[in-house]
């Protein structure tokens, strides 16, 4: 490296000695001696001037570069090639900008602002580069990945259509979404607000064991569904200041993201709400009923009285999946397994219930 030096300022000097000796020996009064007034030897005095001088620096230079190698080398490839590219812009800018001001004719200052121009947006461009590595590629990603999907499906996507799916509180704590998700009955995007999580947090730190149980299991469901969803959960940071409950801002979210936005819920009240804002809905108890066992009155089935109904002589059993049969007549029958025989089945968004009467009856 100290003989590369060495070698670079004899060549430095060389130049030098060709562009400066001549002038000073104009001011000299020494251009009328032939020796000097030779572009050969103005060379060979400059790269001896210099060379020689190489013997006294020439150390210095070579920590100086030695110093640059390892910084460099501890650089990353990225920011280093996004931190030149923003220098080569930068200086290509001072560069037109400097030869507009050479045509203003500012007089002395004008050769010396280009100097500066290049300096300074240089070292701008240089930084910006370097910084904003990662927003750039990001940028270059998204495109080229648009690009190529474009190209390949000849069509936009449903996810580039905005299909996107609401959830609220009350679907993200009953966890069967999770379970729907992944059979893949759900598409699109599932998008959670960040004030449907801060209402899931507020639960799952209730004093009260019941509560904070139930917001847990919203939190374990919500990291299930992103572990485990083939498409994306997005968070969103959207809120609206102006109103409190969560259904209304839900609702208001719902309209502001488009028309082909679902909320999906099991409650029955904000199913109702949704309605009369004609904000599509998806209710899980709606799916539930349609994928239940049909019960058509007439039939008989085996239950279990538990306890005694709301109205006299009322008996209350259960099927397995959580269905209410009301026994008419069946409190006499609390804590026996008897045959009834349905008389009428009542199905609702908020879920489905079951009359019957005891067979013996």
């Amino acid at each position: 490296m100290k003989k590369f030096v060495q070698i670079a300022f004899l060549l430095i000097g060389g130049a030098l000695g060709l562009v400066f000796l001549p002038p000073l020996y104009k001011l000299l009064h020494l251009s009328s001696n032939p020796w000097l007034d030779n572009p050969y030897v103005s060379v060979a005095l400059g790269a001896i001037i210099l060379f020689t001088l190489s013997f006294a620096f020439s150390d210095y230079f070579v920590r100086l570069i030695s110093w640059m190698e390892e910084v460099l080398f501890k650089v990353p490839v990225g920011d280093l090639l996004f931190g030149t590219l923003g220098l080569i812009i930068g200086l290509i800018v001072a560069y037109f900008l400097g030869f507009a001001i050479d045509s203003v004719k500012l007089g002395a200052i004008t050769g010396v602002i280009p100097i500066i121009l290049s300096f300074v947006l240089g070292y701008l461009g240089f930084r910006v580069g370097f910084k904003k590595r990662d927003e750039l590629i990001q940028l270059f990603t998204l495109r080229s990945n648009h690009t190529k999907k474009k190209q390949a499906e000849g069509i936009e996507t449903q996810e580039e259509q905005g299909s996107y799916k609401l959830l609220d509180t009350s679907v993200i704590i009953d966890g069967r979404i999770a379970d729907i998700s992944e059979t893949g009955f759900i598409e699109g995007i599932l998008v959670v607000p960040q004030f449907v999580l801060t209402e899931l947090q507020h639960i799952a730190d209730s004093s009260d064991t019941l509560k904070r149980t139930r917001g847990r299991r919203g939190l374990d469901i919500l990291k299930k569904l992103q572990d485990e969803r083939m498409t994306k959960v997005e968070i969103t940071e959207e809120d609206f200041e102006d109103v409190q409950e969560v259904d209304l801002k839900l609702v208001r979210l719902a309209k502001k993201m488009g028309n082909d936005t679902q909320i999906v819920t099991n409650d029955f009240n904000l199913n109702k709400v949704c309605e009369l804002h004609q904000v599509k809905v998806l209710n899980i108890n709606d799916l539930a009923n349609a994928v239940k066992p049909v019960v058509i009155p007439g039939e008989d089935m085996q239950v279990m009285v538990i306890k005694d109904g709301k109205e006299h002589n009322q008996g209350v059993a259960y099927l397995d999946d959580g269905t209410m049969i009301v026994v008419e007549g069946g409190r006499s029958y609390i804590g026996q397994a008897i045959t009834v025989t349905v008389t009428s089945v009542l199905q609702t968004s908020a879920g489905r219930m079951i009359f019957a009467k005891p067979k013996d009856d």
